[in-house]
Protein backbone atom coordinates (compact mmCIF):
# COMPACT_ATOMS: atom_id res chain seq x y z
CA UNK A 1 0.00 0.00 0.00
CA UNK A 2 0.82 3.44 -0.63
CA UNK A 3 -0.25 6.57 1.00
CA UNK A 4 0.69 9.90 -1.18
CA UNK A 5 -0.36 13.22 -0.23
CA UNK A 6 -0.36 16.63 -2.20
CA UNK A 7 -1.24 19.66 -0.45
CA UNK A 8 -1.99 23.31 -2.81
CA UNK A 9 -2.28 26.52 -0.59
CA UNK A 10 -1.78 30.46 -1.81
CA UNK A 11 1.84 30.47 -0.78
CA UNK A 12 2.84 26.99 -2.67
CA UNK A 13 2.36 22.90 -2.69
CA UNK A 14 3.47 20.63 -0.23
CA UNK A 15 3.78 16.54 -1.00
CA UNK A 16 4.66 13.79 1.03
CA UNK A 17 4.80 10.43 0.29
CA UNK A 18 6.09 6.74 2.27
CA UNK A 19 8.13 4.75 0.48
CA UNK A 20 7.38 1.49 1.70
CA UNK A 21 7.11 -1.78 -1.03
CA UNK A 22 5.75 -4.83 -0.03
CA UNK A 23 5.93 -8.00 -1.68
CA UNK A 24 4.68 -11.19 0.00
CA UNK A 25 6.47 -10.74 3.45
CA UNK A 26 9.44 -8.54 1.77
CA UNK A 27 9.85 -5.20 2.58
CA UNK A 28 11.65 -2.89 0.73
CA UNK A 29 12.21 0.96 0.13
CA UNK A 30 11.43 2.90 -3.53
CA UNK A 31 11.12 6.08 -3.84
CA UNK A 32 7.24 7.36 -5.20
CA UNK A 33 7.73 10.81 -6.27
CA UNK A 34 9.53 11.54 -9.42
CA UNK A 35 10.42 15.22 -9.79
CA UNK A 36 11.09 16.74 -13.04
CA UNK A 37 12.99 20.01 -12.67
CA UNK A 38 14.77 22.81 -15.14
CA UNK A 39 14.60 26.37 -16.18
CA UNK A 40 11.00 27.61 -15.56
CA UNK A 41 9.58 24.06 -15.46
CA UNK A 42 8.40 22.47 -11.98
CA UNK A 43 6.67 19.57 -11.38
CA UNK A 44 6.18 16.36 -9.48
CA UNK A 45 4.43 13.25 -9.94
CA UNK A 46 3.44 10.96 -7.16
CA UNK A 47 2.02 7.16 -7.89
CA UNK A 48 0.20 4.32 -6.04
CA UNK A 49 -0.63 1.12 -7.39
CA UNK A 50 0.97 -1.77 -8.75
CA UNK A 51 4.23 -1.18 -8.46
CA UNK A 52 4.66 -2.61 -12.50
CA UNK A 53 2.15 -0.17 -13.96
CA UNK A 54 3.86 2.53 -11.95
CA UNK A 55 7.35 1.66 -12.90
CA UNK A 56 6.34 1.39 -16.49
CA UNK A 57 3.73 4.48 -16.97
CA UNK A 58 6.65 6.78 -15.05
CA UNK A 59 9.59 5.41 -17.65
CA UNK A 60 7.20 5.82 -20.69
CA UNK A 61 6.89 9.59 -19.46
CA UNK A 62 10.11 9.95 -18.42
CA UNK A 63 11.23 8.67 -21.95
CA UNK A 64 8.78 11.28 -23.42
CA UNK A 65 10.35 14.24 -21.02
CA UNK A 66 14.41 13.11 -22.26
CA UNK A 67 13.47 13.05 -26.10
CA UNK A 68 12.95 16.80 -25.49
CA UNK A 69 9.00 17.29 -25.42
CA UNK A 70 8.32 20.56 -23.36
CA UNK A 71 5.04 20.97 -21.57
CA UNK A 72 4.21 24.82 -20.92
CA UNK A 73 1.25 24.08 -18.95
CA UNK A 74 1.07 21.56 -16.42
CA UNK A 75 -2.41 20.38 -17.46
CA UNK A 76 -0.75 19.37 -20.57
CA UNK A 77 1.98 17.32 -18.63
CA UNK A 78 -0.51 15.70 -16.82
CA UNK A 79 -2.77 14.80 -19.73
CA UNK A 80 0.88 13.38 -21.15
CA UNK A 81 1.02 11.22 -17.93
CA UNK A 82 -2.44 10.10 -18.20
CA UNK A 83 -2.27 8.98 -21.89
CA UNK A 84 1.08 6.57 -20.39
CA UNK A 85 -1.55 5.41 -17.94
CA UNK A 86 -3.66 4.67 -20.86
CA UNK A 87 -1.08 3.08 -23.11
CA UNK A 88 -0.20 0.38 -19.45
CA UNK A 89 -3.85 -0.27 -19.20
CA UNK A 90 -3.80 -1.28 -22.66
CA UNK A 91 -0.67 -3.34 -22.61
CA UNK A 92 -1.13 -5.16 -19.45
CA UNK A 93 -4.64 -4.93 -18.33
CA UNK A 94 -6.26 -8.00 -19.82
CA UNK A 95 -2.83 -10.02 -18.07
CA UNK A 96 -3.18 -8.53 -15.25
CA UNK A 97 -6.94 -9.48 -15.08
CA UNK A 98 -6.07 -13.35 -16.02
CA UNK A 99 -3.41 -13.28 -12.89
CA UNK A 100 -6.53 -12.24 -10.75
CA UNK A 101 -4.95 -8.53 -10.48
CA UNK A 102 -7.08 -5.03 -11.37
CA UNK A 103 -5.31 -2.57 -12.94
CA UNK A 104 -4.68 0.30 -10.58
CA UNK A 105 -2.77 3.27 -10.74
CA UNK A 106 -3.66 6.85 -9.65
CA UNK A 107 -1.57 9.91 -9.29
CA UNK A 108 -0.95 13.22 -8.36
CA UNK A 109 0.59 15.89 -10.26
CA UNK A 110 1.74 19.50 -8.93
CA UNK A 111 3.92 22.35 -10.04
CA UNK A 112 4.08 25.02 -12.24
CA UNK A 113 5.33 25.65 -15.57
CA UNK A 114 6.12 28.64 -17.51
CA UNK A 115 2.52 28.99 -18.96
CA UNK A 116 1.26 28.45 -15.56
CA UNK A 117 -0.14 31.43 -13.38
CA UNK A 118 -0.20 29.79 -10.51
CA UNK A 119 1.20 26.40 -9.24
CA UNK A 120 -1.59 23.89 -9.98
CA UNK A 121 -2.88 20.18 -8.43
CA UNK A 122 -4.31 17.53 -10.34
CA UNK A 123 -5.59 14.30 -8.90
CA UNK A 124 -5.45 11.44 -11.62
CA UNK A 125 -7.64 8.46 -12.02
CA UNK A 126 -6.31 4.79 -13.42
CA UNK A 127 -8.73 5.39 -16.36
CA UNK A 128 -6.14 8.19 -17.27
CA UNK A 129 -8.37 11.20 -16.81
CA UNK A 130 -8.18 13.64 -14.25
CA UNK A 131 -9.41 16.66 -11.92
CA UNK A 132 -7.46 19.79 -10.85
CA UNK A 133 -7.85 20.38 -6.99
CA UNK A 134 -8.92 24.06 -5.93
CA UNK A 135 -9.64 26.04 -2.79
CA UNK A 136 -13.11 23.76 -2.18
CA UNK A 137 -10.95 20.45 -2.30
CA UNK A 138 -7.37 21.61 -1.43
CA UNK A 139 -5.60 18.30 -1.00
CA UNK A 140 -5.67 14.78 -2.17
CA UNK A 141 -4.46 11.50 -1.09
CA UNK A 142 -3.93 8.16 -3.07
CA UNK A 143 -3.45 5.04 -1.93
CA UNK A 144 -4.30 4.23 1.94
CA UNK A 145 -6.51 7.34 2.47
CA UNK A 146 -8.65 6.66 5.10
CA UNK A 147 -7.12 6.70 8.77
CA UNK A 148 -5.49 10.34 7.65
CA UNK A 149 -7.99 12.45 5.99
CA UNK A 150 -9.68 13.71 9.62
CA UNK A 151 -7.12 16.45 10.50
CA UNK A 152 -6.46 17.86 6.62
CA UNK A 153 -10.30 17.76 6.85
CA UNK A 154 -10.16 20.01 10.02
CA UNK A 155 -6.97 22.23 9.05
CA UNK A 156 -6.53 22.17 5.96
CA UNK A 157 -7.31 25.39 3.51
CA UNK A 158 -5.83 27.35 1.13
CA UNK A 159 -4.97 30.38 3.43
CA UNK A 160 -2.62 28.57 5.62
CA UNK A 161 0.89 28.63 5.39
CA UNK A 162 2.96 25.80 3.49
CA UNK A 163 4.52 25.20 7.15
CA UNK A 164 0.99 24.51 8.55
CA UNK A 165 0.30 22.66 6.01
CA UNK A 166 3.22 20.33 5.99
CA UNK A 167 3.25 19.99 9.87
CA UNK A 168 -0.79 19.42 8.96
CA UNK A 169 0.15 16.78 6.26
CA UNK A 170 2.94 14.90 8.57
CA UNK A 171 0.52 14.18 11.28
CA UNK A 172 -1.53 12.74 8.97
CA UNK A 173 0.71 10.71 7.48
CA UNK A 174 1.86 9.44 11.23
CA UNK A 175 -1.88 8.63 11.87
CA UNK A 176 -2.04 6.50 8.92
CA UNK A 177 1.54 4.82 9.62
CA UNK A 178 0.22 3.78 13.27
CA UNK A 179 -2.96 2.59 11.56
CA UNK A 180 -1.53 0.33 9.13
CA UNK A 181 1.42 -2.52 8.62
CA UNK A 182 2.23 -1.32 5.12
CA UNK A 183 2.63 2.74 5.36
CA UNK A 184 6.10 3.73 7.08
CA UNK A 185 9.13 5.88 6.93
CA UNK A 186 11.30 7.42 5.52
CA UNK A 187 8.83 9.46 3.48
CA UNK A 188 9.85 12.24 0.73
CA UNK A 189 8.54 15.51 1.45
CA UNK A 190 8.89 17.97 -1.51
CA UNK A 191 7.99 21.68 -1.23
CA UNK A 192 7.44 24.31 -3.95
CA UNK A 193 6.84 28.46 -3.44
CA UNK A 194 4.62 29.38 -6.28
CA UNK A 195 6.33 31.28 -8.76
CA UNK A 196 9.59 30.11 -7.74
CA UNK A 197 10.03 27.09 -10.53
CA UNK A 198 12.10 25.17 -7.84
CA UNK A 199 11.45 22.05 -6.25
CA UNK A 200 12.54 21.45 -2.70
CA UNK A 201 13.21 17.73 -1.91
CA UNK A 202 14.07 16.14 1.48
CA UNK A 203 13.89 12.83 3.09
CA UNK A 204 13.18 12.06 6.53
CA UNK A 205 13.97 9.27 8.36
CA UNK A 206 11.77 7.56 11.35
CA UNK A 207 14.63 8.98 14.26
CA UNK A 208 13.92 12.64 13.09
CA UNK A 209 10.29 12.70 13.58
CA UNK A 210 9.68 10.34 16.65
CA UNK A 211 9.51 13.48 19.27
CA UNK A 212 7.18 15.11 16.64
CA UNK A 213 4.87 12.28 16.77
CA UNK A 214 5.30 11.80 20.65
CA UNK A 215 4.44 15.34 21.21
CA UNK A 216 1.52 14.86 18.78
CA UNK A 217 0.22 11.74 21.08
CA UNK A 218 0.47 13.96 24.47
CA UNK A 219 -0.84 16.73 23.20
CA UNK A 220 -3.91 14.31 21.69
CA UNK A 221 -4.33 13.18 25.42
CA UNK A 222 -3.79 16.81 26.92
CA UNK A 223 -6.79 18.35 24.72
CA UNK A 224 -9.29 15.13 25.82
CA UNK A 225 -9.05 15.57 29.64
CA UNK A 226 -9.38 19.44 28.73
CA UNK A 227 -12.50 18.37 26.80
CA UNK A 228 -15.67 19.63 29.40
CA UNK A 229 -17.79 16.38 30.73
CA UNK A 230 -20.73 18.08 32.11
CA UNK A 231 -22.77 16.66 29.17
CA UNK A 232 -21.46 13.24 29.39
CA UNK A 233 -23.67 13.07 32.41
CA UNK A 234 -26.86 12.13 31.15
CA UNK A 235 -25.22 8.90 29.58
CA UNK A 236 -23.67 8.12 32.87
CA UNK A 237 -27.07 8.57 34.87
CA UNK A 238 -28.61 5.72 36.31
CA UNK A 239 -31.87 4.88 35.84
CA UNK A 240 -34.27 4.47 38.81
Amino acid sequence: MTYCLGIKVKEGLVAISDTRISAGSAITTKKKVFVIQNEHNSFFIMTSGLRSVRDKAIHYFEELIENGIVYDKLFKAANAFGDQIKRVAEEDGDALIKAGYRFNLNAIVGGQLKGDSEHKLFLLYSEGNWVELDEETPYAIIGNSGNGKGILTRIINENITMRQALKAGYLSFDSTRVSSNNVDFPIDVVLYEKDSFYMNESRYELNELQNISSIWNQKLIESLDAIPEEWMDKAFKKNK
